[in-house]
């Protein structure tokens, strides 16, 4: 783990190694000054030699000078490379991100990976510069500072002994138990994040029911678990200053006693008492950083371990490793003998045919056909239709797209000519031209207002007073439902795919639009094999063929006028949105 974060500083290597190196020459000038001070005591003030008080006074202000630009340039360098390893780190998480299948996805919460590259990557960019500045600072200021104790006088040295023992026990009581509590708070941030982008993604459901005391209590438990958690915490920490500031003290009276007893028998001056005081207070301190170090260290460990996970995540669907084919030659779909599970884990081990989502299907769909996809929810249609452009691989059996499986496909090329309109809709802020090139970056208006015509968006966009230049909110927020997927199905349609495939797609638009986007498909993408999947018997009646799902398997495969003849849960599927003008939306009981 340790190695892979290393790997993340990059570019910033050099300053993060002359970071540690300014911090110690300003270190050495910090212990020498008041070696230089107790000079200026005994030598100049107090043998009443003014120019000596000169002399040591100026070298005293070209160290503190010196001391001052190596702080500077430590402070500097420190900044440039901690910001630059956070830099690193969300960069390498995102891009792995990207890379990730749907598989890969439905491991982590958004909320949590939120979380890991705002919360836990500042954690490590402190971390990462307290290791180059405190962690350099705090050893070095207390090895030269007990030195020069021991350098000025053995036997008065002994006291920073007890001192140092004192201190360290209680420290380490300290610390062993805030380590335990900080491992818990990066949960509690994945908890609170979570529910406060739920709450925003949903605030007009939370709204249209009423719902807004519910949401505010569900927040504050979160954030009072958060708020508890570092208020004990925080209280346990903050018993270093107190113990610290009780050994100094100690330390002080034990100091004042036995060094005015040394200096009465003439083996300490008051110069170097006086350079004990401060050295006293340099060992203390640096301590204290040091155990500030150990918790911050220990509480980033945790923010480094979910850092890691991501940036290590392999994803499940990876381009071939060699002799990528790199063109669809027809829109032909044929699934043979293919199973999957959303756990491939449970259904290897157990075998457990519960486990599938699909199973057995065998299916073969010529190019530009049109074919429908009908069933109950849960049932398995969409779980068949992200097979086809590879948003998860089967678990069993072979999909082939255009006679190759779809595993020997560069992917890029695989999902550009297999252009999927997904369940949930998605809009970006930006104009409406701006997301439909999403489907085509080089797009002309003419070609946008020709798919927008196809998928009947042109209706409402041309009412419009920006037109296509309209600006769009986060997700779609200021178009409606219908008007959110025929933007979307328009955008699939600028790839000019050889397989187009629409996730219940038309379910927000009235019958009378669904009608014209079925018959503009017919009319207008001939050569496009079209996968309708739908709870409506309408929006699927004029296909060429329908499939017919129940419990991840398909009991039915033929035209409408075959279906209605031969298969029962069809037949019922019809009865019911016929005469009682309802979807299906239930599994046929047996």
């Amino acid at each position: 783990m340790i190695n892979k974060l290393i790997q993340q500083v990059g570019r910033f290597r050099t300053a993060a190694i002359l970071t540690p190196i300014f911090t110690a020459l300003e270190v050495v000038m910090g212990v020498l000054i008041p070696y230089v001070t107790s000079w200026i005591i005994d030598r100049g003030i107090l043998a009443g030699d003014i120019n000596k008080v000169y002399l040591y006074g100026f070298l005293m202000l070209v160290m503190a000078f010196f001391s001052m630009m190596f702080g500077i340039l430590s402070g500097r360098f420190s900044a440039y490379a901690s910001s630059g390893f956070a830099f690193n780190l969300r960069n390498a998480m995102y891009e792995n991100i990207q890379t990730f299948s749907f598989s890969n996805i439905d491991k982590y919460s958004s909320a949590g990976l939120i979380t890991r590259m705002t919360t836990d990557v500042q954690s490590l960019q402190q971390a990462f510069q307290m290791l180059m500045r405190i962690s350099v600072r705090a050893p070095l200021n207390l090895i030269f500072s007990v030195f020069m104790c021991v350098f000025i006088n053995l036997k008065m040295s002994s006291i920073f002994v007890v001192a140092l023992v004192v201190l360290g026990v209680a420290l380490y009581l300290i610390i062993s138990r805030t380590v335990k509590l900080f491992a818990q708070v990066f949960q509690r941030y994945d908890d609170l994040n979570g529910s406060v982008q739920e709450n925003i993604s949903a605030i007009r459901v939370v709204k249209a029911f009423v719902r807004e005391d519910f949401e505010n209590k569900k927040f504050s438990k979160a954030a009072d678990a958060l708020y508890r958690l570092f208020v004990k915490t925080e209280s346990l920490q903050a018993l270093n200053h107190p113990i610290m500031m009780m050994v100094v003290y100690g330390c002080i009276i034990s100091l004042s006693w036995f060094g005015a007893h040394f200096i009465v028998i003439g083996d300490l001056t008051t110069g170097q008492l006086t350079s004990l005081f401060t050295y006293v207070m340099s060992i203390l301190s640096s301590l204290m950083m040091l155990s500030m170090i150990f918790v911050n260290l220990t509480m980033s460990a945790a923010s480094a371990k979910r850092v890691v996970e991501i940036i290590d995540e392999e994803a499940d669907i990876k381009n071939p490793v060699s002799n990528a084919v790199m063109e669809v030659k027809d829109g032909s779909i044929d699934f043979e003998n293919v199973s999957f599970s959303y756990n491939n884990k449970s259904s290897e081990a157990g075998g457990d045919t519960t486990a599938y989502a699909i199973r057995d299907i065998n299916l073969h769909i010529n190019s530009g056909e049109s074919i429908g996809v009908i069933g109950g929810t849960g049932c398995g249609k969409s779980s068949l239709a992200t097979l086809v452009s590879r948003l998860y691989d089967a678990t069993k059996g072979t999909v082939k797209v255009g006679g190759v499986d779809v595993k020997q496909y560069d992917l890029t090329t695989l999902r550009n000519e297999v252009s999927m309109v997904l369940q949930n809709n998605t809009l970006f802020s930006g104009t409406i031209l701006d997301n439909l090139r999403w489907g085509k970056e080089d797009a002309t208006l003419e070609e946008c207002m020709e798919a927008c015509r196809l998928s009947c968006a042109d209706e409402f966009i041309n009412q419009m007073p920006d037109g296509y230049n309209t600006y769009l909110e986060q997700n779609g927020s200021n178009v409606s439902g219908g008007q959110k997927q025929r933007l979307c199905i328009a955008r699939a349609l600028l790839k000019k795919p050889k397989i187009l495939i629409l996730d219940d797609s038309t379910s927000a638009c009235d019958t009378e639009t669904d009608a014209k986007i079925q018959r503009a498909f017919k009319e207008d993408l001939p050569d496009v094999t079209k996968l309708i999947i739908a709870q409506r018997i309408q929006s699927v009646q004029k296909a060429d063929r329908i499939v017919v799902m129940q419990s991840g398997r398909i009991t039915g495969f033929d035209t409408h006028e075959n279906l209605l003849k031969s298969n029962s849960i069809y037949q019922e599927i019809y009865q019911i949105q016929t005469k009682d003008s309802g979807d299906f939306d239930g599994e046929r009981e047996q």
